[in-house]
């Protein structure tokens, strides 16, 4: 069996530095807002080339504590990809906004920038790019539409730890970025953990207030606020995978150089190989138009995969008022994506297995 992702053993190799972080913590008798939290933000904030890092609860609380600390009146226009995962239209939702979904470009699976301006109203506060996949988003259209018409942007990076455009990182490319260090991420925590990358010193530090009831000084509460913090336990153990995380990028790409060589399935559309160098490889998906065929098939093979995602969020029941809208681009990438396994504990073998019983499956 392959196993599309096996998180212990994906872990395997940072268990002495993690248990030695986790040892730490405990010792100390400091479990929130201490110093490991403190050296996290330092670290990771040095990492994405920006003035500062605000660790938080999760990702969707990081892009939700971003658009609340920006004031937009209720009721406001986000713009969002329209394939994404769910938690970027609920993020905006959440903060009491209204999504406004923008088709992506079918071959990068990213928002179309040529699409975004269309979708400007009145109403348009921001727009939030997601670099899906692992790849960034065509930053430089996206920005030059924003500055024009005097909007706010909003990374979701959850899926690029380390991705790269045009020389900078992923998280340094926009007014703010959101981060989700859910275990299964390029750099995962144990458990859940966020964080916002920016380089505006007055909006770092009133997220710092608002992930913390509003409060700067204990029991003085300047801001309606949330209890939204990432924990020292989370942040130590983020900080002892983060020297890794450039290394295993690298496996990444690797293997995923490999699946593009390797597969020959002329039903198999792969994913684009020209940013291999600068794409974080977070997924490694491929579509068909049998995707649930192949999908089966895989499993009879003992292959594990994933869909990401089986419904576009404006299917979903949770947005119910949108079910309307035709969004076809989206409609077919989610009826036919396909994730495989890729992660640095998968081996050359394996991922030749893989590729072979790729090439093998006809109908």
């Amino acid at each position: 069996m392959i196993p599309f992702l096996d998180l212990k053993r994906s872990n395997e190799p940072y268990q002495s530095v993690i248990s030695e972080a986790i040892e730490q913590v405990i010792a100390s008798g400091w479990y929130i807002l201490g110093r490991e939290l403190d050296a996290f933000e330092q670290q990771f904030a040095a990492y994405c080339q920006t003035r500062h890092c605000v660790g938080v609860a999760n990702g969707l609380e990081a892009l939700t504590l971003v658009l609340k600390a920006w004031g937009f009146p209720a009721g406001s226009e986000v713009i969002v990809p329209s394939n994404a995962y769910i938690a970027s239209a609920l993020s905006v939702t959440l903060a009491g906004l209204k999504p406004v979904w923008v088709e992506p470009d079918p071959g990068t699976y990213l928002i179309d920038p040529a699409r975004i301006e269309a979708a400007i109203t009145p109403h348009t506060k921001a727009i939030l790019p997601v670099h899906l996949y692992g790849r960034c988003c065509d930053m430089t259209p996206i920005n030059t539409i924003a500055q024009h018409y005097g909007l706010k942007v909003l990374e979701d990076a959850a899926q690029a730890h380390g991705a790269t455009y045009k020389d900078k990182r992923a998280g340094n490319l926009a007014d703010a970025a959101g981060w989700s260090f859910y275990p299964t991420k390029n750099l995962g925590a144990l458990g859940d953990a966020g964080a916002i990358t920016t380089n505006n010193d007055a909006l770092a530090d009133q997220l710092r207030a608002l992930r913390n009831y509003g409060s700067v000084k204990k029991y003085v509460n300047e801001h309606v606020g949330y209890n939204s913090r990432l924990d020292e336990l989370q942040a130590a153990i983020l900080s002892a995978k983060l020297p890794f995380l450039d290394q295993a990028n690298k496996r990444r790409r690797v293997l995923a150089e490999r699946y593009l060589a390797g597969i020959r399935n002329k039903e198999i559309i792969l994913p684009l190989s020209d940013q291999l160098e600068h794409d974080a490889w977070h997924l490694f998906v491929i579509r068909h138009p049998r995707r649930d065929k192949l999908r089966t098939y895989l499993s009879q093979q003992g292959i594990g995969t994933d869909v990401h995602y089986p419904i576009p969020p404006h299917r979903q029941r949770a947005y119910l008022s949108y079910g309307h809208l035709t969004l076809p681009i989206s409609e077919q990438l989610h009826r036919e994506v396909l994730s495989l396994p890729l992660n640095p504990a998968i081996t050359d073998d394996e991922v030749m297995y893989v590729i072979t019983m790729i090439n093998q499956f006809s109908e």
